[in-house]
């Protein structure tokens, strides 16, 4: 194995002292009692698609691509307890086959369960919650190695706070999901003049089981995306292979391309950005949900995204739009912009609120601090939520005023792991060090 670890974007990395992988609950709590014993610090890691520091293991990595097997699947009650390192992308044809799908999922498949859930993964629809919501049950190891269960009946503070747990609170091994009837997503994908996409934003949020937006800043146009839920016997009208292949070579090799061209010479950002809007197309098709829902990203990039209140979000869109403008800043990516359910998650970025959620990206070639800044500062204007597996530089200070129950996440924290066992440099920025934590390498 590699003495280096990258995540998918490149722009995290770590050089752990001890890479393990465990195949088993046993194998985990092991690896906690060893490391403890010889004062080393544990991070387990998934498919590495966090843009932030969450993952990054300075001792201890457990990788847990070996946990990744169906405990049962109770087709009757919809309950399925998968282990932690089953991956989406695997987990959704084994749902299908049963007749199961999950209730909502995010843009992409290729996180783990546990990380998916342990940083806040959400989609869109505001009827519809993140993928945390749809946990019914946990199994993780604790910081002395012992192994707890906890549900909304057993243990329900501990459930409460770890099912966005940001792996602060013990390494998760098994976790249980309340999935629904398999069904099919009618979408509808429509370009539209940014105007007119800001005019009736609530209308489509409302009127429409999942909404959401892409907008390149540097253009007039957006690309609307409408999801109808239809059972799943619903006849399927999936895009055809001729143009899903050419989908991937516009967005994949061919966008590659362009951004190469606009890191090279950045004057001509805007242009690209405003070719690559027209090139999106309108178009419907049907098929099963976790086929639409979930999209190929193979270009590479850095992002951001906070939850604000849904209500501001024409407000927070419109001024991210004048500090671009106001600043000549070169934008290759588009923003894109989804709602969502409040729910009652402690550190859910959702937590007691509608949120619609802004991403902000930039190729991962081209400058971007200075972009990211702006938006951090302008939706922390509005009350912004950091998307915990996205990228931002804001600290518990700042972090405590924007979540109700963060002073109880982190009482909890600091009662399971007063040492640090499970710290790691952002989680001692974003929740502060641990009680008892000794001083640390960086």
């Amino acid at each position: 194995m590699s003495s280096v670890w990258r995540n998918w974007a490149g722009n995290e990395e770590a050089r752990p002292q001890r890479v393990l992988r465990p195949a088993s609950t046993e194998d985990v709590a092991a690896a906690v009692k060893d490391a403890v014993r010889d004062g080393l610090r544990v991070k387990p890691v998934g498919s590495g698609h966090s843009f932030s520091g969450a993952a990054v293991a300075p001792d201890v990595q457990l990788r847990l691509d070996l946990l990744d097997g169906v405990s049962e699947i109770d087709a009757e009650t919809g309950l399925v307890t998968v282990e932690a390192g089953m991956p989406l992308w695997k987990l959704n044809p084994l749902l299908a086959a049963h007749g199961l799908a999950l209730e909502n999922m995010g843009d992409i498949d290729r996180q783990t369960v546990s990380g998916a859930i342990s940083t806040g993964t959400h989609g869109s629809g505001v009827r519809f919650g993140g993928i945390a919501t749809q946990v019914r049950a946990l199994e993780l190891v604790l910081a002395d190695g012992s192994v707890a269960t906890c549900s909304p009946t057993e243990r329900p503070e501990l459930f409460a706070a770890a099912r966005v747990g940001l792996g602060a609170l013990g390494v998760l091994t098994r976790v249980t999901l309340q999935c629904v009837p398999l069904f099919a997503l009618h979408a509808r994908d429509t370009a539209m003049p940014v105007e007119e996409t800001l005019g009736r934003a609530r209308e489509f949020t409302d009127g429409n089981d999942h909404f959401e937006f892409f907008w390149f800043p540097h253009s007039t146009t957006t690309l609307t995306r409408r999801f109808r839920r239809l059972p799943g016997d619903a006849p399927l009208k999936p895009i055809g292979e001729f143009a899903r292949r050419l989908d991937e070579t516009v967005s994949g090799l061919g966008f590659e391309g362009l951004n190469r061209i606009g890191t090279r010479f950045p004057g001509l950002v805007p242009p690209i950005a405003r070719f690559a809007a027209k090139a999106m197309s309108s178009r419907e098709w049907t098929d099963h949900s976790y086929k639409v829902f979930a999209s190929v990203r193979d270009v590479r990039f850095h992002e951001g995204e906070f939850a604000i209140p849904r209500e501001h979000a024409v407000d927070a869109l419109r001024e991210i739009k004048r500090w671009v403008d106001s600043h000549d800043e070169k934008v290759s990516f588009p923003l894109e912009v989804r709602f969502s359910a409040a729910d009652d998650i402690w550190l859910s970025t959702a937590q007691g609120r509608e949120s619609c959620y802004i991403a902000f990206h930039q190729y991962h070639r081209m400058p971007y601090k200075r972009y990211f800044r702006a938006c951090q500062d302008i939706l922390g204007g509005f009350g912004g939520r950091p998307h915990w597996g996205k990228m931002h530089d804001l600290d518990a200070a700042q972090l405590r005023t924007r979540y109700d129950r963060f002073d109880d996440f982190v009482a909890l924290r600091d009662t399971h792991d007063p040492a640090g066992v499970f710290a790691n440099p952002y989680l001692d920025r974003v929740l502060g060090p641990a009680p008892e934590a000794s001083p640390r390498r960086p």
